[in-house]
């Protein structure tokens, strides 16, 4: 499904030309076409995936708004392919990403596909989620 608005991120400056597909629900990374190897799970699943340690969990959202323990990367959603020498050199590595309501991380995970990473799980309903089901941020 492609989108034909974009919504500015709130809270960024008036100059801060950040944008993310808008639409008049909030998409899923599901709904915005998952990439293969890509899954979209709630709070339980996400802790236990991430549980082990093997996953690399980033978190993309920003403004940094906290971050969920054991997190191993914060890079922007729209700067993944930018900064992608900070990911692991293996595409075979496991990921966990994450974002404030998902939306971001809908992005991101499109963009790690395209890099050719191929085992993606993404936290659906975000940080939001995440803290709505019990669980806390932290901030550093």
């Amino acid at each position: 499904m492609a989108f034909a608005v974009v919504l500015t991120l709130s809270g960024c400056s008036a100059n801060d030309s950040r944008t993310i597909p808008a639409a008049t629900s909030s998409p899923s990374a599901t709904d915005l076409g998952a990439p293969a190897g890509m899954r979209s799970v709630g709070p339980p699943e996400f802790e236990r995936a991430i549980a082990g340690g093997e996953r690399v969990m980033i978190n993309v959202h920003v403004p940094y708004e906290g971050e969920i323990a054991g997190t191993d990367l914060s890079i922007p959603f729209d700067r993944i392919e930018a900064e992608s020498g900070r990911l692991p050199s293996d595409r075979s590595v496991p990921l966990a990403i994450y974002c404030r309501s998902d939306r971001m991380s809908a992005v991101a995970a499109q963009s790690l596909s395209r890099l050719g990473y191929d085992d993606i799980v993404e936290l659906d309903g975000g940080m939001q989620a995440w803290e709505q089901s019990g669980r806390a941020l932290i901030w550093r």
